[in-house]
């Protein structure tokens, strides 16, 4: 479904500033993986992201998906191909649109846009079971605007949006860190019920350990521009904080020192 060939990015190039954001990554997604990215902050976790979804271009290397290279192809074009849900929930909603304004624009996704651009009364039922099926209580107050819901609210809605027309890959990078526990919960809870019912390929980057171990059939640490371990099936399974913690002070030479994943 991906794969990711010799992927490299450098930032600020030639300069004092130089940074290499990623260094020669390979990676390649299956039908249906899950996979949960961790690492230390510059790891590359949202470079690489950013990368497959055309947000900047390449220095080197070659990304397939669902066999369409797209190595050069701009991030609009690719929008039609990926979903995503970003960190901060004001980015994947228009706050101004009403929801089911914004609904009908995460369907219309890739399609070509007409004149008739009006809500049909069939679009709005839909939209009625799909909001009900959140448990947010959001199914009757379709012509609100966005802006006024709740960041949790709005990251369930964007969940809900990115997932609406199937992507052929889902990319969520630290999409509840900055939601309080029990909406975290909420949201992770969501993602995984959309993710199964769906079959959704997904990438997920997460600062959290525990979530990264027990969410996904795959895991990779990054660190310094690569992948550096990786984990699926039964050794995912049986691995702990702990043991994470070990692979990476063994992979990488040196101690993890992101607090935020330190403290979960």
């Amino acid at each position: 479904m991906l794969r990711i060939e010799h992927l490299s990015k450098t930032f600020n190039g030639h300069t004092i500033n130089e940074r290499k954001a990623l260094n020669d990554i390979n990676l390649t997604l299956n039908d249906g993986d899950f996979v949960t990215v961790i690492g230390g902050n510059g790891a590359g976790k949202s470079t690489l992201l950013n990368m497959i979804a055309g947000v900047y271009p390449m220095d080197s290397g070659k990304i397939i998906l669902d066999d369409i290279d797209i190595s050069l192809m701009p991030q609009s074009k690719r929008a039609r191909y990926i979903g995503r849900v970003f960190q901060d929930p004001m980015m994947g909603t228009a706050a101004d649109m009403q929801i089911e304004e914004n609904l009908a624009l995460a369907r219309r996704r890739g399609s070509k846009r007409g004149l008739a651009w009006e809500v049909s009364e069939a679009e709005r039922q839909q939209y009625r079971q799909l909001l009900r099926s959140l448990d947010l209580h959001l199914e009757d107050r379709l012509t609100q605007q966005v802006g006024l819901l709740s960041g949790g609210q709005r990251q369930a809605l964007t969940l809900l949006m990115a997932t609406l027309i199937k992507p052929s890959l889902l990319l969520l990078d630290e999409h509840t860190a900055a939601l309080d526990p029990k909406t975290a919960a909420k949201v992770l809870e969501l993602t995984e019920s959309l993710v199964k019912t769906h079959h959704l390929t997904t990438l997920m980057i997460t600062h959290n350990m525990k979530d990264a171990i027990r969410l996904g059939n795959r895991l990779i640490m990054m660190h310094e521009g690569r992948i550096i371990f990786e984990a699926d099936g039964p050794t995912k399974s049986n691995l702990t904080v702990e043991a994470l913690l070990e692979k990476f002070e063994s992979a990488s030479g040196q101690q993890l020192s992101n607090d935020r994943m330190l403290l979960v």
